[in-house]
């Protein structure tokens, strides 16, 4: 009797194992590398991201160090429209440090917040106001909305790759 109980505890604990795991890898983020150019899938949106440049601003916008500029081109890959925003995008330097998108009206090309019909592509720019040096690595994390339902997050190197 006592071997039967200890099959079944050893059988709950090799079974509470397996579901762990499974549920582990179901919500562990997958980070996708990439380089500046290259296309790259989150989710269900194709994004190619490019770099742009540094600029100071314009003048009603000046930046407290230097912007640095990307083009996005992002395709809606999917059967179901889905939105796209400025806020899934940041750049991250050498240090690991994090900077969020700027808004600004610099073009009519600057992304804020599009959605993103199945099968369409656009074209749009976003800005990075951070202390910028040349000689470093910069890449820029693309993050899914959460109706995307994916684990995938993008990291892709523009500079000193």
């Amino acid at each position: 009797m006592a071997r039967v109980g200890v099959v079944i505890v050893i059988g709950a604990i090799i079974a509470s194992m397996i579901i762990a795991n499974f549920m582990y890898t179901q919500y562990t983020t997958n980070f996708i590398e990439s380089t500046v150019g290259e296309k790259v899938t989150v989710g269900p949106v194709e994004y190619t991201i490019t770099f742009e440049g540094t600029f100071e601003g314009s003048k009603e916008v000046v930046p407290e160090n230097t912007f640095v500029k990307i083009g996005i081109t992002a395709k809606n890959i999917g059967d179901e429209k889905t939105l796209f925003s400025g806020g899934q995008l940041y750049i991250v330097d050498e240090k690991e440090q994090k900077h969020e998108a700027v808004y600004g009206e610099f073009s009519s090309k600057d992304l804020l917040l599009e959605w993103l019909e199945p099968n369409q592509a656009i074209e749009r720019t976003t800005q990075f106001d951070i202390p910028f040096d040349e000689d470093k690595q910069y890449k820029i994390i693309i993050r899914p909305q959460k109706d995307q339902s994916t684990v995938d997050t993008a990291l892709i190197c523009i500079t000193n790759c």
